[in-house]
């Protein structure tokens, strides 16, 4: 359910800034239409860097866990 609800909120993100983005750049304000897709760019980067973070947390813990396992057995 987690991952549907990431897919959405990066989805969403993207979307938000492809329309501030279009705004903006028919105002004729190039240069803070290029800003803002950034910034929304380091957002859904940072959302996904921690998930991945996450991620690699319970892999290491399960793995952890087996060679745990393994020295008692």
């Amino acid at each position: 359910m987690a991952d549907v609800y990431l897919l959405f909120q990066v989805a969403g993100i993207g979307i938000v800034v492809a329309m501030i983005h279009t705004i903006l750049k028919q105002m004729g304000k190039e240069d803070i239409a290029h800003w803002a897709t950034l910034i929304g760019f380091v957002i859904v980067l940072v959302i996904v860097v921690d998930h991945l973070s996450r991620l690699f947390q319970q892999i290491k813990s399960v793995f952890l866990l087996q060679i745990i396992r393994g020295l008692f057995m």
